[in-house]
């Protein structure tokens, strides 16, 4: 037994090799320092030390990311490395910078940052992992879960059988080899999570199939560590199993049935767009303060509180964004940073014995391989899942992190390992999540969740037929708008329309989206503070075309970055076949733009490339209400469609020949033709245009309200002259977004669009230029981008299935 003084010039590698020290001695009185003009090294003080290791291990982190960020590698490869980066085996390879930044008495506050980053790092894991998966289980994500576990374990244990007959392997050597098998085939819930978070595929189909067989996997794995550990423990310690399992769970049903209500009950009656309270701030993190204190008490590991109690708080607003908000970035890249830091300190890649380094690796690539063998197998033959989604599912499923970091540093500390078998797990970690990762992002794009077999689109809707909608409502100006539009459609009981209504709100920070069902009710109830007003025009909306439209209404708080996910798998889910969304800017009828709204850019951009049906942007020309009547039937509206063709102009005019049909719309279809002839080059899209034109002109033979113009266009010049004569015309005009960029009519227009998502005739309907009350929708129309060769999912069970569309309810409410 002994002391060591910290002043004393010692390194790492001499510190592994003190099993009896027990102190180290410091001074209170150096804590600061008086300043150089008094000659004193600020370095030797333990503030302006802790400074100092703050500033490097974040900058380190920062460099790294920076480096790799072109390799696309995970934020934990970063971390990793930037830990490494700044220990033994890189600048640690100086004594000078070693004695200098990081001295032994360095250690303790860097070990309570570091606790600290764990604590808050596993809270928000927690926040961010929905407990409701655990009720969507199904027998084959059960079997995935199983799988994933059981093959890898079986596999490992084999291995560690063999490996000693086929080497010649020392006792030591052969007692650690089922401790790495077991601990290299474990599978945890949130890491899992946290790297579908990290990917932005949590909402997507294989997020759904990796959370569902991650919880089983978790579940599995802790009944084959309980069953592991008492094996392995001498009788001392299997008599603690019982009590300890008693602790943990009376210690969970405290955290659920009285630290949760008491959240719950700070939390009430506030509206959810309402940024999180500072007081309800502090709350929550003294209870995430005192959940690690008394799990540590109790003999439990310092996250298991943490963890528990941000899975049992509500994810949603405000409590959930506002949690992510306020601790994501200090969390990442203040506390976390030191914790690899520490860990990076006592890892000298140099001094790995060859010999049982590789013996390990062997064991941990058999663990991922077995992992992956069993994610890919199952998942092909249980849901017949496509073969770069079942290898994008195995590989997610190999993914290790923090958690079993920690696993591997407490199988360190209780010397079920040694120093070299920690330091070799803690290198496949590396390896394997630096291979996967990439690879991940290189298969999957979240985009094709959003994939469908079959356009849809108003032009393929039946005329007599249900059309399903999707309006995008960011406040109640726009709610009013949107209402008349649809009012224009002109429901009736053999032509109903069946319209989810979606209230964006965002969310700053980066928490997961929030799709909150709401309810129309006879009284409005909603605690949504901008929602109720939107919500009651709805209402009201539906109350007045009873048996003809329903109305299903949802709020979306999300940040901007992440709201089309969730447009795009509504859209979906509900097969709708056009969703209106806003336009970005609010114009005036003078011309005047009132105001910029970045979200909005950012959600169109992403919704017109990935939506599965039909998008109409709705250009508001700032008016409470336009002259199309909602309730009133004495006024007459007319509507405009501008024709040059394409499949856009197209679906614009299907939307025009529906609402051609109400008593009190006057529709005058312009159609632009270039010298006399046909626009555009493909002869395919000539015949199309041709029977869309002669569809429409058979169906409003008998329409008197409908007119038909052809205008005669020599440039882009005449088209822009065309498009302007219609300023104060119409109270609303249809025109599709993409053209011909060859087409004569379109000369002269690629120099001068600003709004990529409008289109160049959009643009122009957009400007500055063209005033008055008129409301504008630019038609977007999707096409079938999945070819018959890829439609490989045949089974009829969740997720992977293609249904047929039925018709929503009219009364009542759909699902959530």
């Amino acid at each position: 037994m002994g002391t060591l003084d910290v002043n004393s010039s010692v390194t790492y590698d001499q510190v592994n090799n003190f099993n009896n020290l027990t102190n180290v001695c410091t001074t209170l009185k150096n804590m600061y320092p008086y300043g150089p003009f008094f000659l004193y090294n600020p370095l030797n003080y333990t503030f302006p030390l802790l400074l100092s290791q703050l500033s490097l291990s974040t900058g380190a982190i920062l460099l790294t990311y920076l480096l790799l960020k072109p390799l696309r590698q995970s934020i934990l490869v970063v971390q990793v490395l930037g830990g490494l980066l700044l220990g033994p085996s890189v600048l640690g390879q100086s004594s000078l910078f070693m004695s200098s930044f990081f001295p032994l008495k360095g250690l303790l506050m860097l070990d309570i940052f570091s606790s600290m980053g764990f604590i808050l790092y596993f809270f928000l894991i927690g926040v961010h992992t929905n407990p409701s998966v655990l009720k969507k289980i199904n027998k084959i994500s059960l079997l995935i879960g199983i799988s994933t576990v059981l093959i890898p374990y079986a596999m490992n244990q084999a291995f560690s059988v063999l490996l000693p007959r086929i080497l010649s392997m020392n006792p030591d050597e052969t007692n650690i080899l089922p401790v790495v098998g077991h601990a290299e085939s474990l599978v945890a819930l949130p890491t899992i999570a946290n790297l579908l978070v990290e990917l932005k595929i949590m909402k997507s189909e294989i997020g759904r199939v990796a959370m569902c067989s991650s919880a089983a996997s978790s579940l599995f794995s802790f009944i084959i560590s309980t069953i592991f550990d008492t094996i392995n423990q001498d009788h001392d310690e299997n008599q603690q199993v019982v009590p300890r399992l008693g602790s943990v769970i009376v210690f969970v049903t405290f955290i659920v049935y009285m630290v949760r209500p008491l959240i719950l009950w700070l939390l009430k009656h506030r509206p959810v767009q309402a940024s999180l309270n500072t007081n309800h701030f502090i709350i929550v993190v003294v209870l995430v303060l005192m959940t690690g204190f008394f799990g540590q008490a109790i003999g439990l590991h310092t996250h298991f509180g943490p963890l528990i109690l941000g899975i049992t708080i509500p994810a949603g607003p405000p409590i959930g964004p506002g949690l992510e908000e306020k601790l994501h970035m200090f969390t990442y890249w203040i506390f976390l940073p030191i914790f690899f830091l520490k860990n990076g300190l006592i890892i000298n890649i140099f001094q790995i014995k060859p010999r049982s380094h590789m013996i390990v690796q062997l064991m941990a690539i058999v663990g991922a391989l077995g992992k992956f063998i069993g994610a890919y197998f199952t998942s092909r033959r249980g849901c017949n899942m496509p073969i770069a989604d079942a290898i994008t599912l195995g590989l997610v499923m190999t993914n290790q992190g923090l958690l079993e970091l920690g696993l591997f540093k407490m199988l360190r500390r209780k010397k079920s390992i040694d120093t070299d078998t920690f330091v070799s797990m803690y290198l496949s970690m590396l390896i394997v999540s630096g291979l996967a990762v990439p690879i991940i992002k290189r298969l999957y794009d979240p985009s094709r969740t959003y994939v469908v077999y079959k356009r849809r689109s108003v032009m393929d809707s039946k005329s007599k037929s249900q059309l399903r909608l999707l309006v995008c409502v960011p406040d109640e100006d726009i709610a009013h708008t949107t209402i008349n539009i649809l009012e224009a459609f002109n429901p009736r009981v053999d032509s109903q329309l069946a319209v989810c209504v979606l209230h964006l709100v965002e969310v700053v920070g980066h928490s997961s989206p929030i799709l909150i069902p709401q309810n129309l009710v006879e009284k409005s109830s909603f605690h949504l503070g901008s929602s109720k007003d939107i919500f009651e025009a709805f209402r009201t909306f539906k109350l007045s075309n009873l048996q003809c439209v329903s109305v299903y209404p949802y709020s979306l708080l999300s940040p901007c970055t992440a709201m089309h996910d969730q447009v795009c798998t509504l859209a979906l889910d509900k097969k709708s076949s056009l969703v209106i969304i806003p336009f970005h800017k609010r114009l005036h009828a003078d011309g005047t733009v009132e105001s910029y709204k970045k979200a909005s850019l950012i959600m169109n951009k992403n919704v017109l490339d990935k939506v599965p049906c039909s998008v109409a942007i709705l250009i508001h020309r700032g008016l409470f209400r336009s002259s199309l009547p909602v309730l009133e039937s004495s006024c007459e509206s007319r509507i405009g469609v501008i024709f040059l063709g394409g499949a856009d102009d197209r679906e614009a005019l299907a939307i025009g020949a529906r609402m051609a049909d109400h008593p009190n719309i006057t529709l005058t279809m312009t159609r632009l033709v270039a010298d006399g002839n046909f626009t555009g080059n493909d002869p395919e899209e000539r015949r199309m245009d041709n029977e869309s034109l002669s569809e429409f002109r058979q169906a409003m033979t008998d329409n008197y309200r409908v007119t038909y113009i052809e205008e005669v266009i020599r440039d882009g010049r005449g088209t822009a002259a065309v498009i302007c004569s219609m300023e104060n015309s119409y109270e609303i005009i249809l025109v599709g977004r993409n053209h011909d960029k060859q087409s004569p009519l379109m000369s002269g227009f690629d120099d001068c669009v600003d709004h990529a998502e409008l289109g160049a005739i959009g643009e122009i309907l957009a400007s500055s230029h063209f005033k008055g009350n008129t409301t504008i929708l630019v038609v977007q129309q999707r096409p079938i981008v999945v070819n018959e060769h890829e439609c490989s999912r045949q089974d009829p069970g969740v997720p992977y299935s293609i249904t047929d569309e039925e018709e929503m309810p009219i009364q009542g409410r759909s699902p959530p």
